[in-house]
């Protein structure tokens, strides 16, 4: 049985935030096979990610004062499109609150944030096994490429 849906709002994150948020990243790193959770990790991203906002959107829904769901967005350059282009990563919304357009809404916000940049495209990765997310996302009118991720791991943690 579904519950009435909670009001939210979507706002900036702030420093303040990282704690709450590292929590929706172990939530959703916990279904992601390529990815560790790693608290101080997690907080280091976030704090860098807050701490660049020219290059990035790091964006929290709260209800009250609980974060209830989070997103990231990251500039890129794209030869494909010769713009900017968004990278979109850590959509997350904790379990009691799904269901509720609070992703939808933190996508929207994302999604302006990015036309404010000259962006013309978003791009994101997602569980190939996830198809909750994967039918959202369609929802949403997100397309499926041909492409994989790769990836090769540098340097010290």
């Amino acid at each position: 049985m579904k519950s009435n849906p909670v009001p939210s709002f979507v706002r900036n994150a702030t420093t303040d935030d990282i704690p709450a948020m590292v929590e929706l990243i172990r939530l959703l790193f916990s279904i992601e096979a390529d990815f560790a959770i790693d608290a101080a990790k997690q907080r280091r991203g976030l704090e860098l990610l807050i701490s660049t906002p020219s290059h990035s959107c790091v964006l929290v829904a709260v209800t009250g004062e609980l974060v209830i769901g989070m997103c990231t967005g990251q500039i890129v350059i794209s030869t494909a499109e010769g713009a900017p282009s968004v990278w979109v990563e850590d959509v997350v919304v904790a379990e009691a609150y799904r269901s509720q357009g609070v992703a939808t809404k933190l996508l929207a916000h994302l999604e302006a944030w990015a036309k404010s940049q000259g962006a013309t495209r978003l791009q994101l990765l997602t569980e190939l096994e996830n198809t909750s997310a994967l039918k959202f996302y369609h929802r949403q009118h997100w397309l499926r490429t041909r492409l994989i991720a790769l990836r090769k791991l540098i340097g010290s943690s």
